[in-house]
């Protein structure tokens, strides 16, 4: 077992495909630990219920285990205010009973979720979230991701220069986050039901209880033409010369992250997680009141995460 004193690590590349796309959409990057080091696997081929319910079993046979998933779990501060939500939590409920599909309809009214063409909406982003009210449709965790000087490591600093992270209001385009968003707060409550702390909500534990947090694949990525098979073969080329755990990894795994971008970044988040699995154990849960309505991103390296 690795001094973090974790047992497993595992990075999701999520999806929000309704149909039966997300078998080969989603991919998890499991590493387990071992007298060696750490074996890593590369998985796809399940639904996104079916996921939750294979890191609920997993965690009964590794309980310390850390998962990150890269959809946004929860949405700004004042959008929850206006619901009457004051926790993250009670949003999922909320999203979970009905609203979260309501909102992903092609026929809801309410244009604030945008890049989706219906009856009732154009698609178009809101003249509420342009110019000067742009900040209206980001969460502050988004917005942390560009306090540079928070970091320590000169790496993660480089990694984080020029992000744009996306609106959770944008549901539809490129890069859109809301549609997979969505549909993974439900899968967060059971989780949650299961016995794992989510993070920032719950204290974490590692020691004791499997904990979920937030990541965000570009920070893990860096810069790299995902959509290049090219770029990602060189990439992983690259790494397998400066890293032992890259080295570590099977043909077969660096097979499957070579041919899919999706896989490429499950592998990568999980990599980047195992790398940094000594920073979990330092995570506490926020007494924040916007942090507990909006949630926060894992940033490797992000000094006072609280």
């Amino acid at each position: 077992m690795a001094e973090s004193g974790l047992e497993r690590v595992v990075g999701v590349d999520w999806s929000g495909d309704k149909g039966p796309g997300q078998r080969r959409k989603i991919w998890a990057g499991v590493w387990t630990a071992s007298s060696t080091g750490g074996k890593v696997t590369l998985e796809c081929g399940r639904t996104r219920e079916e996921l939750v319910a294979w890191l609920v079993e997993m965690s009964r046979e590794t309980p310390r285990m850390v998962v990150g998933f890269d959809f946004s779990f929860s949405y700004p501060a004042w959008f929850l205010r206006e619901l009457g939500i004051g926790s993250a939590p009670e949003f999922w409920e909320l999203v979970a009973g009905g609203r979260g599909e309501e909102w992903l309809h092609r026929d809801c009214e309410d244009g604030r979720f945008w890049g989706r063409v219906g009856p009732m909406r154009h698609g178009k982003k809101p003249a509420e979230f342009c110019g000067e009210h742009a900040h209206r449709m980001l969460r502050r965790a988004e917005t942390v991701l560009k306090v540079r000087a928070e970091m320590t490591d000169p790496l993660q600093v480089a990694k984080i220069a020029g992000i744009a992270p996306k609106s959770v209001f944008q549901i539809g385009g490129a890069g859109a986050v809301g549609t997979a968003s969505l549909r993974g707060m439900p899968g967060l409550m059971v989780l949650r039901a299961a016995g794992f702390r989510i993070w920032p909500y719950d204290e974490p534990d590692v020691k004791r209880a499997p904990l979920v947090v937030e990541i965000y694949t570009r920070l893990m990525t860096g810069a790299v033409t995902k959509s290049s098979e090219v770029a990602r073969t060189a990439y992983l080329a690259k790494k397998r010369r400066e890293s032992a755990l890259y080295a570590g990894l099977s043909r077969g795994v660096v097979a499957k992250a070579r041919a899919s971008e999706d896989a490429f970044d499950a592998l990568v988040s999980a990599m980047v997680m195992v790398e940094h699995r000594g920073e979990f154990a330092g995570l506490r849960k926020t007494e924040d009141e916007v942090f507990r309505m909006e949630g926060q991103t894992w940033v490797p390296g992000l000094v006072g995460s609280r």
